[in-house]
C-alpha cells in the first residue's frame, strides 16, 4: 500500500531536480514518486530514469510530450496509487523531520481506516510552508495556527479567520486522492499558475480537515525565471487572468455557502486575492494596453457574476486595485510596494 503518491511535474529541471527527489526518497516503500518528464530537451528524462533505476519500488519514470505544470499534475493524478496526492515542484524540497512527522500521522489514520473507519480518515492534511530565498539567506515560515486547531480532526465550521496575507496553497495541502477525483479538478495545458484551481476547486468536497504545525515544503525563490518573478508574471499577465476567471467560476459559492459559510468567505477572499495581483501587474505594465486589460477583467467579471463583482470591488481590499484615475492607480502600486517588502513574496 503507499500512502501517499507525490508528483513531481518537471521540465528542462536537471540542475535542481535531484534535490527535489532525495528528499522524498526518505519515505521508502511507504511512498510512490512519480517523476513527470514534461517533453524536457535537457538530461531531465535521464535523470529521472536513473532513479527509477536504483529505487524501483519508490519512482516511476513518465515521460509525455510538453502539456504544462497543470499536464504533469493531471497526469500524476490519473497514475496516483497513493490514498494521499501531494504536488512537489522540481525546485522545491521537503524538510526531512517535518516529512517523518506527516509520514507517521498519514500512517496512523490509514491503518486505523484499514478496521472498518475509512470515513475517519482526513480529506485533506495542512502543513507549514516556508519561502526560502537560499542565495539570500532569507526564509520565511507561513503557518495557520490561527486558524485550525492543531492535530484534530475539523471541519470548515471549526477554522478561525485567515490573516490578510494568508491563504492556503498548493505547497500547504495534501489532499486525499479520492476527493481530487471526486471533485473534477483538471488543469488546463500549457498555462502557468494553475495551482491556484488545484487549491480551490476541491475544497467543497473537504468535509475533514487535519492541520500538522509543521515546516514542510521549501518553496524555492530566487530564479530569474520564476512564475512569480515581477517582469516574469507581467509577460504572462493574460494566463493569470484566465486562471483567475476559471477560479471565480469552478464553484458556484451560493451553493458553498450552505455547506459552511466559513468556507464561501474563505474562498471569495482568494477570488478577491487573485483579482488584486492581477490588477496591479497590469497597473505594472505602465502602458495603455494594460489599463484596457485591467478594465477588460473587472468588466468580465460584472459581466460573468455581478453579485460576486460588487461584493469584490466594495467589500473586499481588492478593490482598492482598481480604483480611479492616476492618483488611484498610484496609490494602489505603493501599496503593493510596500505589501511586497513586507511579505517577500517575490
Amino acid at each position: 500500500m503507499k500512502y501517499i503518491t507525490f508528483v513531481i511535474p518537471c521540465y528542462n529541471s536537471q540542475d535542481y531536480m535531484r534535490r527535489c527527489v532525495d528528499s522524498l526518497l526518505p519515505g521508502g516503500d511507504d511512498v510512490e514518486i512519480l517523476i513527470i518528464d514534461d517533453g524536457s530537451t535537457d538530461a531531465t528524462g535521464e535523470i529521472a530514469d536513473e532513479y527509477e533505476k536504483y529505487f524501483p519500488d519508490i519512482v516511476k519514470a513518465v515521460h509525455k510530450e510538453n502539456g504544462g505544470h497543470g499536464s504533469g499534475v493531471n497526469k500524476g493524478l490519473e497514475m496516483a496509487q497513493g490514498i494521499y496526492y501531494k504536488v512537489v515542484d522540481s525546485d522545491d524540497w521537503l524538510d526531512e523531520a517535518s516529512y517523518d512527522r506527516l509520514l507517521e500521522k498519514v500512517r496512523g489514520f490509514c491503518d486505523w481506516g484499514m478496521y472498518g473507519n475509512e470515513d475517519a480518515l482526513p480529506d485533506l492534511f495542512v502543513c507549514n510552508y516556508v519561502y526560502d530565498h537560499l542565495e539570500k539567506g532569507i526564509t520565511s515560515s507561513v503557518s495557520y495556527g490561527n486558524v485550525f486547531p492543531e492535530e484534530k480532526i475539523c471541519g470548515w465550521n471549526d477554522t478561525k479567520r485567515f490573516y490578510p496575507s494568508q491563504y492556503l496553497v498548493m505547497h500547504s495541502l495534501i489532499f486525499r486522492t479520492e476527493i481530487l477525483k471526486k471533485s473534477g479538478v483538471v488543469l488546463p495545458e500549457h498555462m502557468f499558475y494553475v495551482d491556484n484551481l488545484f487549491a480551490c476547486q476541491p475544497l467543497p468536497f473537504v468535509e475533514r480537515i487535519y492541520y500538522i504545525n509543521i515546516d514542510l515544503y521549501h518553496y524555492y525563490l530566487g530564479r530569474n525565471d520564476q512564475s512569480v518573478n515581477e517582469k516574469v508574471l507581467i509577460s504572462r499577465i493574460d494566463q493569470q487572468i484566465k486562471v483567475t476567471e476559471l477560479v471565480s467560476e469552478c464553484v458556484d459559492l451560493e451553493q458553498v455557502k450552505i455547506i459552511s459559510p466559513k468556507l464561501e468567505q474563505y474562498m471569495c477572499r482568494n477570488i478577491s486575492v487573485m483579482m488584486a495581483i492581477s490588477s496591479v501587474h497590469l497597473l505594472l505594465m505602465q502602458s495603455e494596453e494594460g489599463l484596457e486589460k485591467r478594465k477588460g477583467l473587472w468588466d468580465g467579471m460584472r459581466g460573468r457574476n455581478p453579485v460576486l463583482y460588487r461584493r469584490l470591488k466594495y467589500k473586499t481590499l481588492c478593490g482598492l486595485t482598481y480604483l480611479p484615475g492616476k492618483a488611484g492607480r498610484m496609490l494602489t502600486v505603493g501599496g503593493y510596494r510596500i505589501a511586497r517588502k513586507i511579505y517577500r513574496f517575490q
